[in-house]
């Protein structure tokens, strides 16, 4: 299993050097980040960890700031505890209600689901997982054959299939989050989605109508054609997990690979992209 390290930064002041941190971070490869009070929280695989090449960056030496980390294995991380204090209700577009088990049920919302995260990201309190979401409710995805990539909690393949879909494949390369996707199937009475420990290597020679993959923009660049040839001509690649400023990079990949943007949308800096296979 891969393992992530979770470094957080402490940044005074944090506002104006939380940006400068974040954009110096994502160019040495980083995963995703977490914006926090005092700063900033990157993940990367501990293989890629680099405390050096993190202390060489100039924001380190700064006379305007003053930065220092913090390293915590992923797996670590006591989840359940932090999640069972923390975790409040989402509300999307009067459309969606994603809750645990322990908070109340508003039927009138016509999407309910049941996540309970456990050590998987994905609730919809992040914008990317509320950005694909609303993505996907302008979709048709009735019977359709799609492929979630990086499915975390599994949230995304649960909304797929209240919205009709046929089969789902559940992908994440954390075998705890295929265990998570897999329980939250069942609490929500999920038939046709299965879940997955692996990675893209796997995906050759497999075929979906529609691929979302809200992962991070390195992924997503190293990975984009593997997707794109999952999809028959007229299929759809919905993508989140970056910054509007890696907008163009990624769309330019994603035309190379043979799809047209045919919508985005925002929340903040974070974008999610729909594509269609030409």
């Amino acid at each position: 299993m891969k393992e992530y390290l979770e470094i957080d930064f402490t940044i005074t002041p944090a506002e104006g050097g939380r940006d400068i941190l974040l954009a110096l971070l994502d160019n040495l490869g980083y995963d995703s980040f977490e914006e926090t009070p005092k700063g900033l929280k990157a993940y990367i695989l501990e293989k890629d960890f680099n405390a050096e090449e993190i202390e060489s960056l100039f924001i380190f030496h700064s006379d305007e700031y003053e930065v220092s980390y913090a390293t915590d294995k992923l797996e670590n991380k006591n989840w359940n505890e932090e999640w069972e204090t923390n975790y409040q209700p989402i509300f999307i577009d009067d459309k969606i209600h994603i809750r645990a088990p322990f908070h109340e049920a508003h039927p009138e919302y016509p999407i309910e689901l049941l996540i309970t995260p456990k050590m998987s990201f994905g609730t919809g309190h992040h914008q990317t997982t509320r950005l694909v979401s609303r993505l996907m409710l302008d979709m048709d995805l009735e019977g359709k054959k799609i492929l979630d990539m990086g499915t975390g909690t599994g949230v995304l393949a649960v909304l797929a299939e209240k919205r009709g879909a046929g089969e789902i494949d559940a992908i994440d390369n954390f075998e705890w989050a295929a265990e998570n996707t897999e329980e939250n199937a069942e609490a929500n009475n999920c038939k046709n989605i299965t879940a997955i420990h692996g990675d893209a290597e796997m995906l050759p020679g497999r075929k979906y109508d529609i691929v979302l993959a809200n992962i991070n923009r390195n992924v997503l660049m190293e990975d984009m054609k593997t997707y794109i040839d999952t999809l028959p001509t007229g299929g759809y690649l919905v993508i989140s997990g970056f910054f509007e400023n890696d907008f163009e990079m990624l769309t330019a990949k994603a035309t190379e690979c043979g799809t047209a943007l045919v919508n985005k949308i925002k929340e903040d800096r974070w974008m999610a992209c729909q594509y269609q296979k030409q």
